[in-house]
């Protein structure tokens, strides 16, 4: 427990952040996810309408990861590598 008013302040603030980068992290980890099973049916299928829905994918994981890397959430360098592995997931396919 919190002996002072800063400190219980920090506490609140602390969780506030930790609820932010759950959000942003957990979003993007489960757009990742669709973005890469939408890339395997694209695989399979080889119809240009999936190519188009993991391109829309692709994009809406980038907005998350810019937003966040604008926060501070992820680091600069982290954002950069995540979204260059995807964009050569998308181009090797």
């Amino acid at each position: 427990m919190a002996n002072n008013k800063s400190a219980s302040k920090r506490i609140l603030i602390n969780e506030r952040n930790r609820l932010e980068n759950r959000f942003y992290k957990g979003s993007v980890r489960r757009l990742i996810k669709l973005f890469t099973e939408q890339l395997e049916v694209y695989k399979t299928s080889q119809n240009q309408e999936d190519k188009v829905k993991a391109q829309m994918l692709l994009n809406s994981v980038y907005s998350l990861i810019d937003k966040g890397c604008k926060k501070n959430i992820f680091h600069k360098n982290n954002a950069a590598r995540k979204k260059s592995k995807l964009t050569l997931q998308l181009k090797t396919v």
